[in-house]
């Protein structure tokens, strides 16, 4: 090849074949070839290869690509007439060239053309059909070759193609639109919505009249998110369509957030037997993820829908279908109870009258232009003709030419009738603005437009703005895509009187679905969940899954904590506790013990007897005081004494008085005062019992510090210490009231409560009694080392008997009080332990002492006489026979002979 023009092709244009050739190699290698060889319809007619078109005569030529056929099986290029997406499609253009060729406005005095080549539904064989549109653009130097008679071949010229309409599929477009832009010739797709098509930068010559999959999976995202979903799967047929729909949607899904791919699977193109029983087992391993996003055609829509039908899913799988789905009966036939509840998206479109009454007008005697129409007739209504050369099939009846479209078969427009229109009419709108501004009052192509510029067709047909046949506005962005506009559909079975699709809403740059009109299996109206992980009840906080944004595990803010956010958990201040629902904190309840409490009841009722019994011995004393059992029992001391119990009596009701200042005060106080008052007038009794006993022994000199003066003395001395101490106290530690959230705060928040409580510690409060508990053991010794003394003598063994039974009462009050200190009840069983031992205590002192006494005061007077009084010598002679009897006793323990006792006293 010799041709100049050839040469600069191959300087400027041979670096894109190469950039392409790993995608296609096979194709490509042929297409270079036939460029090469030649590609005009001499080269064509020399082979036998001249592929079937439409030619329309006019000025202006435009191309089309439409999948007439559908893809034929191995080694066969084109299959079965497609009547819809085929024919249909088509005829819809060369219905436009029609109305714009009779339009007086558009176009004037311009008439246009077509070529029309079939795709057969097959990327490389529309490649081969497209060379026919760059033609007339390689021009070969012919000069040396000549005929037989030595003159110049004629060789027609082609007709030159300003613009193609189409393709349909993307794979198809991508192909067609790689040859294209090399020759600078615009397309306008009525059909291919791949995202990839929208990258200016490769296919800046591409534009297109349907939005393109990224609007398509904003729009599906945007009805996900409407729904509550937040965890789906993906199913795309492998391709273009499906897997960069998929793509676009799981970019929009990352850049959105708020959305997991729980699986994304690829449907082969030729899937192996079995292949879609394994997608659905791969589906059910994340089984939560119910909603499925599918990118797929209609064969591959319907085998996936079989296969959920026989696995026994049906209702399970939520699907999300893309416009290749769309309001279609095919994919779901057979399947609709699998199908119901299916949304799907489909571009806005409406149905075009004019086309229908145009297109069932159509007869084998007026479509003549169209060449494959009568392979769509003998389709359509399942008849064959008659053609020279070809043999009648038996048994199919013979097409009589009078039946009619509509009438004798069933008919309704394909959805894409209207964006092929469109496109048609965006063409022919850049062309007109281009004439009008290149030949101004020009009739006809003007020489500006002869021949017509590509690149500045573009910009053209990038500025166009027109309504179109539906209506709607046509334009394009700056990627020469249209602006997203779709309807939405549900498949509904249940409920209405007519099954099938229901329109549910609208997207145009935003979602408008109406959620009221959606029902689901059954006829719910509920919207099923697809989600990784169910919202978290309250009060529970999110542990997030690592890695999966939208899955985590639910924990209970337990305890004492509160939900901060709805990942943390945070412990509510010391003097608050958690709401009911975990959402906040509320402040603790504050508590303090009750008189009708049964824990104050039992103590109030023990002192109030008490303080009666002691207040009739005090009574009983004053008014015999000058009785001899009065004066014999030491009647300083015992005033001294019943005053103490009296005290132990009275604490009880400060202990269960509502704490304040004062009474904090006053506990301090008489908590330790009135057994300190009672213990150390008993111990001085001992102590002086003990001291004259043993100076008895010794000799008949009494000992000293044993008169009444002396006694009182020695107590109050006593008295003080424990006074003293607790005036310290007041000192260092002023008394206040606190409130103790501790004491009553159980793993139940709701059963926490905060106690109000004098500023009394468990060790303050030992330390309190340590004092009068050190007067009692003391005294407690003197009475065992008293209890020689006769019976008859003095007081010694009831001093005895009581300080025992006491120290067995505060023997068993320690266990108890700090046993109880883990207790959500341990103010209150340690406030009623402390006052009924004290109670108790003060009892048998009083019981033990005095009560026989009155007994004797009142019941018997005669007893309360006076008795020969006792001189210390009388005291030693006692001491001395009571040392004798020890002796005896413990020689009878050794063996010795029995010794009676000197009864002489």
């Amino acid at each position: 090849i010799k041709t100049h023009t050839f040469e600069f092709f191959l300087q400027n244009r041979f670096y894109l074949f190469i950039s392409c050739a790993f995608c296609h190699y096979q194709a490509w290698v042929r297409l270079l070839w036939l460029l090469l060889v030649g590609v005009g319809p001499g080269s064509r007619a020399q082979q036998g290869t001249q592929p079937q078109s439409i030619k329309i005569e006019g000025d202006i030529t435009l191309g089309g690509l439409f999948p007439v056929h559908s893809r034929g099986p191995a080694g066969v290029p084109c299959g079965e007439v497609k009547k819809e997406k085929g024919i249909h499609r088509l005829e819809a253009m060369m219905y436009a060239l029609d109305q714009i060729n009779s339009d007086p406005d558009l176009l004037p005095n311009i008439t246009l053309g077509a070529r029309i080549l079939d795709t057969c539904s097959r990327d490389t064989y529309a490649l081969e059909q497209s060379l026919t549109f760059v033609q007339a653009l390689i021009q070969k130097d012919n000069s040396d070759v000549r005929c037989s008679n030595g003159e110049p071949p004629i060789i027609p010229k082609p007709e030159r193609v300003v613009g193609v309409i189409g393709a349909s599929g993307s794979s198809v477009s991508i192909m067609v639109a790689n040859v294209l832009r090399l020759f600078a010739i615009p397309q306008i797709s009525y059909a291919s919505t791949a995202p990839e098509l929208s990258d200016n930068s490769r296919y800046e010559f591409f534009s297109r009249v349907v939005p393109p999959d990224s609007y398509q999976a904003q729009a599906m995202l945007d009805i996900v998110k409407a729904m509550g979903w937040n965890y789906v799967s993906t199913l795309a047929s492998e391709g273009n369509y499906g897997e960069s729909g998929v793509d676009a949607f799981q970019q929009i899904s990352r850049e959105a957030g708020g959305l997991c791919i729980a699986q994304s699977i690829k449907i082969p193109r030729e899937p192996k037997p079995g292949e879609f029983d394994k997608i659905i087992k791969r589906l059910m391993e994340t089984s939560n993820a119910r909603g499925v996003i599918i990118f797929a055609n209609e064969d591959d829509i319907k085998r996936v829908l079989q296969a959920a039908k026989k696995s026994n899913l049906t209702g399970h799988f939520l699907f999300v279908g893309s416009d290749s789905w769309g309001a279609k009966i095919s994919p779901i036939q057979d399947q609709e109870d699998v199908a119901e509840g299916a949304v799907t998206i489909l571009p806005k479109r409406a149905s075009i009258d004019g086309f229908d009454q145009y297109f069932t007008s159509r007869s084998l005697e007026n479509n003549r232009r169209n060449i494959w129409f009568a392979e769509f007739w003998e389709d359509d209504f399942k008849c064959k003709l008659t053609r020279p050369g070809i043999k009648y099939e038996l048994g199919r009846r013979k097409c009589t030419g009078d039946e009619r479209i509509s009438r004798d078969s069933q008919y309704e427009q394909e959805g894409k009738v209207q964006f092929v229109i469109d496109a048609v009419y965006a063409m022919a709108h850049a062309l007109h603005s281009m004439h009008t501004d290149l030949c101004p009052g020009s009739m006809g192509v003007c020489d500006k437009m002869d021949p017509v510029e590509g690149r500045m067709l573009l910009q053209y047909i990038h500025g166009v703005n027109f309504n179109g046949s539906a209506g709607t506005g046509v334009m394009f962005n700056e990627n020469g895509d249209a602006p997203g506009r779709y309807d939405i559909f549900q498949y509904q079975m249940s409920n209405i009187s007519n099954p099938g699709y229901r329109n549910i809403g609208q997207w145009t740059n935003h979602l408008r679905l109406n959620l009221e009109e959606m029902q689901w299996s059954g006829g719910d109206r509920k919207i099923p969940e697809s989600v990784c992980s169910f919202p978290c009840e309250s009060g529970e906080r999110k542990k997030m899954v690592k890695g999966v944004p939208c899955c985590w595990h639910c924990e209970l803010c337990d305890g004492y904590q509160y939900l901060l956010d709805e990942f943390t958990c945070d412990m509510c201040p010391y003097d608050m506790r958690p709401l009911k629902n975990r959402t906040g904190c509320r402040p603790t309840p504050i508590i303090k013990l009750e008189w009708s409490s049964p824990w104050a009841i039992i103590p109030v009722f023990l002192a109030i007897l008490g303080i009666l019994a002691t207040t009739g011995v005090i009574a009983t004393f004053i008014r015999f005081n000058d009785t001899p059992i009065v004066r014999a029992s030491g009647r300083e001391l015992s005033y001294v004494l019943l005053t103490g119990i009296f005290l132990i009596y009275l604490i009880t009701f400060l202990m269960i008085a509502e704490p304040s200042v004062a009474v904090c005060a006053f506990r301090r106080l008489f908590l330790g005062l009135g057994m300190c008052i009672s213990y150390s007038a008993m111990l001085t009794k001992t102590n002086r019992i003990y001291r004259i006993f043993e100076q008895g022994k010794k000799s008949v000199t009494p000992p000293k510090f044993i008169s009444p003066t002396s006694q009182l003395i020695i107590t109050f001395i006593l008295i003080s210490v424990q006074l003293l101490g607790v005036f310290i106290w007041f000192g260092v530690m002023p008394p206040h009231t606190i409130i103790d959230y501790e004491e009553q705060k159980p793993p139940n928040p709701e059963f926490a409560r905060g106690v109000l409580k004098c500023d009394m510690s468990d060790l303050s409060l030992i330390l309190c009694l340590s004092y009068s508990l050190v007067l009692m053991i003391t005294c407690t010794v003197y009475a065992i080392k008293s209890r020689g003394v006769p019976e008859t003598f003095n007081e010694a063994k009831p001093i005895g008997f009581t300080m025992y039974t006491t120290c067995i009462v505060w023997l068993a009050f320690v266990p108890i009080f700090f046993g109880t200190a883990q207790s959500t009840e341990k103010m209150f069983i340690q406030t009623t332990t402390l006052t009924v031992s004290m109670s108790l205590s003060a009892t048998v002192s009083l019981g033990m002492l005095y009560i026989p006494k009155v007994y004797v005061i009142i019941f018997h007077p005669e007893q309360n006489v006076q008795k020969r009084k006792r001189s210390f010598k009388a005291v030693v002679q006692a001491a001395t026979v009571s040392t004798r009897l020890s002796q005896k006793s413990s020689d009878k323990q050794n063996g010795e002979s029995k010794i009676e006792p000197d009864r002489s006293q």
